[in-house]
């Protein structure tokens, strides 16, 4: 699958401004992991962008969320490490992450959520002015930004990677697509 069909598909079934924006920072962060690591950026770009396909039809139900999914995408032909990167990003199932494109994607998600909310709490609400120091100061803020699970950020360690240069990366690759993120 092509970028662009993975982008058409991703828009046929996230309809939700804002999902269609986390699902291309998900993208852009998991290509730069792919970078860092020597990866396969476009498989690696694909399970980012693709991700949440499933989300506006199994939001009320997290038990189905990323199944669902990893479905779809089966179904669609992309390769069994894509769908099963999508399937174990979701850890209600319990399924055991085990290549770097899993780990990477499970610690991803709601790192740009994280990213977002500090670009959005300064008053140009700007990924430019957001820094790795400022995003750490609002890690450690318990109340902040509460939907971005602390735990599965630092998830990062599997990877090898600190928190500070997970954050990097993570807010290097955003800022390469910040027109597009409206930040």
């Amino acid at each position: 699958m092509t970028r662009q069909e993975a982008l058409q598909l991703m828009e046929k079934h996230l309809k939700n401004k804002n999902l269609r924006k986390h699902a291309l920072a998900v993208e852009a962060v998991m290509r730069a992991l792919a970078r860092h690591f020597g990866e396969d950026e476009e498989k690696w770009g694909l399970a980012g962008l693709l991700h949440d396909i499933d989300y506006e039809s199994t939001k009320d139900d997290p038990d189905r969320h990323s199944l669902v999914g990893a479905e779809m995408l089966a179904r669609e032909g992309l390769p069994e490490e894509v769908v099963y990167a999508v399937k174990a990003h979701n850890e209600r199932h319990g399924l055991p992450r085990t290549d770097l494109m899993s780990k990477a994607l499970y610690a991803t998600d709601p790192l740009t959520g994280l990213i977002v909310a500090a670009a959005l709490i300064r008053p140009e609400k700007k990924l430019a002015i957001v820094d790795v120091p400022f995003l750490l100061n609002r890690y450690h803020e318990k109340s902040f930004a509460r939907g971005a699970s602390r735990e599965t950020i630092a998830a990062c360690s599997e990877l090898g990677l600190s928190l500070e240069d997970f954050m990097h990366i993570g807010l290097e690759a955003m800022k390469e697509i910040a027109g597009e993120l409206g930040l």
